[in-house]
């Protein structure tokens, strides 16, 4: 058996072995790409008309929100800007994840948002964990994921054209030709112009498929420092405070320095030892722009960190690509353009392990018509 051979015989039966979770994972992708806009088209409560008042600060939102979800943690409140709604997010680990939206003025509760059982939580549920238990299918996908890079390489390998008389058949697919030889082009030519793309986001998926994967990826683009994990600086606790006016003046604190952020979200101390979290974010369609601030909740004094989340302008370049991650992956660091891209490199990607598997289909049948 040639290299080649053995080549072609890795790149079959990886691409059998993990094609419906290739499929399931870029479809999913491929729908989640644009739910943003899509939410934005159809639900009505996350936006309310402007108006020349003051909005609701903190400690009274919190107030609202909490008497209509009483038992559950409040995670952070969010001020959108554009006439958004104000939301008040309620998180709680493999639980729940609701999101009660106010009018950012008077606090009136315009909807109660059940996240994770929603249709692009469901969406979300398959594209990180093939709808199972999280450390079940979250190793699934990221296994799969690895695999796949295999595959990528393994098919450039293949399609790499080993002479001059056949490169221009390696870039265009005969569409006048019978159903099998479309099918054959579709997989590799299209296979081909995809796969170096492709590479983009199996690698940022891998970011956050595999700790080692990541601790990797960072120390190479650092230059060899070490991944620093998240952690809040603490609190230095005293008497006589009063939460809900501490987080008020950070809220006050933030608009006062961000007045044209997209948003700014505010996250209430989770311990007496917490601080008062803030971020600000300069463009609502991107992440990695974002400001991260904390603040002593007894003292306000901002308490620095040393890891990627913190002020844009003091993270270093290897911190900014790991907080593009997310952006890079969906296409939105190109815009709607990148999304429209993302998009359609996501649905070729489904349809590869499909056309992969009618060529292996068709050549089995051939050979077993030869053997008759």
């Amino acid at each position: 058996m040639t290299f080649k051979q053995i080549i072609r015989k890795i790149h079959l039966w990886l691409g059998i072995i993990t094609g419906p979770i290739v499929v399931v994972i870029s479809l999913t992708g491929c729908i989640y790409t644009f739910q943003s806009e899509i939410q934005d088209a159809t639900q009505a409560y996350r936006f309310s008309k402007v108006e020349n008042k003051e909005k609701l600060p903190p400690s009274e939102v919190i107030a609202i929100a909490k008497s209509i979800l009483p038992k559950k943690h409040l995670h952070a409140i969010m001020y959108g800007g554009n006439g958004r709604s104000t939301q008040a997010i309620f998180y709680g680990y493999k639980s729940y994840y609701d999101i009660v939206y106010l009018n950012p003025y008077s606090g009136e509760v315009l909807k109660v948002h059940d996240v994770q059982g929603s249709f692009f939580g469901f969406i979300l549920e398959g594209h990180f964990y093939l709808w199972l238990p999280p450390e079940i299918g979250q190793p699934i996908v990221a296994s799969a994921t690895l695999i796949f890079f295999v595959i990528l390489l393994s098919g450039i390998y293949l399609w790499w054209p080993r002479n001059k008389n056949n490169k221009r058949q390696k870039f265009t697919i005969k569409w006048s030709a019978r159903w099998r030889r479309r099918n054959y082009d579709l997989h590799s030519v299209f296979g081909f112009y995809v796969s170096w793309l492709a590479m983009i986001l199996v690698v940022t998926g891998l970011v956050w498929g595999f700790v080692w994967f990541r601790n990797s990826f960072y120390f190479i683009a650092s230059g060899g420092e070490d991944f620093q994990e998240y952690s809040e600086p603490t609190s230095k606790p005293k008497v006589n405070i009063n939460e809900n006016n501490s987080i008020d003046d950070v809220w006050k604190i933030m608009n006062d320095e961000y007045p044209m952020n997209d948003w700014i979200e505010i996250h209430p101390p989770e311990t007496k030892r917490s601080p008062i979290a803030a971020n600000a974010n300069p463009d609502e369609s991107t992440y990695w722009k974002m400001d991260y601030r904390y603040f002593d909740q007894y003292t306000l004094k901002e308490l620095t960190v040393n890891h990627q989340w913190g002020r844009f302008n003091k993270t270093s370049g290897a911190n900014k690509l790991m907080r593009m991650n997310y952006d890079i992956h969906v296409g939105g660091i190109l815009g709607i353009g990148g999304k429209i891209l993302a998009f359609l490199l996501s649905l070729i990607i489904a349809s590869l392990p499909i056309t992969g598997l009618l060529i292996w289909y068709g050549r089995r049948k051939s050979a077993k018509l030869k053997v008759n």
